[in-house]
């Protein structure tokens, strides 16, 4: 892969990983549209490694404290009632849902991958959620364990193509009546184990093959790219949710959706 594929698919998966706009979909659509290949081992894992690294800058706060409060825990000094060591319970048990889906029906989903048809729908589907949102008033609900698992479930469904993780993790939050900037934090946070836990059993077929010093050069302006842009989409998206304009998204999920399916049949 050339540095400018890199940085170009870089750039893509660094703004779609985190706006409601699907980046397994629009990874699809790039290597059907473009002739790009944005599914090539290597070039996943860094780019992956590059959203995670945006996302641990974002919340390195919130990401801090739940680690001291895990300590403290471990050390049985925990406080009783400790909000962040709740948050960590709450982000392991909203994690379930898409272990499950991705353990039992890796092979299936995989398939659909290749269909240019079956993305277009799922992206239609994703407007259609950001959409309703602009019927949620502004909730002020904390995460319990109930919407923790619904949340979870949502990102579960985001495995498949078309379908935003973000889009469907923060509208299952907002229709439960959380409040939009814990929705927004808890559904970032709630990726951090599902891109680690994804990068992490893609790093053991990796050191199996490792790539050569020259496809390093590419691979980590790919890398930068995911982590500027993703960082960049991160703050963005955080204002628009506060400001209770998620819906707005839905509008390009549509034009996409729609003219893939054009071109797509």
């Amino acid at each position: 892969m050339s540095a400018f594929h890199s940085l170009l698919l870089g750039l893509l998966q660094g703004l779609t990983e985190f706006l409601p706009i699907s980046s397994s979909g629009h990874l699809v659509l790039a290597e059907r549209l473009l002739g790009l290949r944005g599914d090539d081992l290597t070039f996943v894992i860094f780019v992956h490694f590059g959203t995670l690294m945006a996302t641990v800058t974002a919340f390195w706060t919130h990401i801090r404290r739940m680690a001291i409060s895990c300590g403290f825990f471990m050390l049985r000094r925990g406080v009783p009632g400790d909000p962040h060591l709740r948050l960590v319970v709450l982000i392991l048990i909203g994690s379930i849902p898409a272990a499950i889906m991705g353990l039992l029906f890796q092979e299936g989903v995989e398939e659909v991958f290749s269909s240019t048809i079956f993305v277009s729908i799922m992206l239609l589907l994703t407007g259609l959620i950001l959409w309703l949102t602009r019927y949620v008033a502004s909730g002020k609900r904390f995460v319990s364990i109930r919407e923790s698992l619904l949340v979870g479930c949502a990102q579960a469904l985001a495995i498949l193509p078309g379908i935003s993780r973000s889009g469907a993790t923060i509208g299952a939050a907002l229709f439960q009546k959380v409040e939009r900037g814990k929705a927004v934090e808890f559904s970032f946070l709630l990726a951090l184990p599902a891109i680690l836990g994804a990068t992490a059993l893609k790093t053991v077929d990796l050191l199996k093959s490792p790539p050569s010093t020259a496809a390093l050069v590419s691979l980590c302006l790919g890398t930068l790219a995911a982590y500027l842009s993703g960082y960049a989409a991160i703050k963005f998206l955080l204002r628009v949710v506060r400001r209770g304009k998620l819906s707005y998204f839905a509008f390009y999920c549509w034009t996409v959706g729609l003219l893939a399916l054009v071109f797509g049949l």
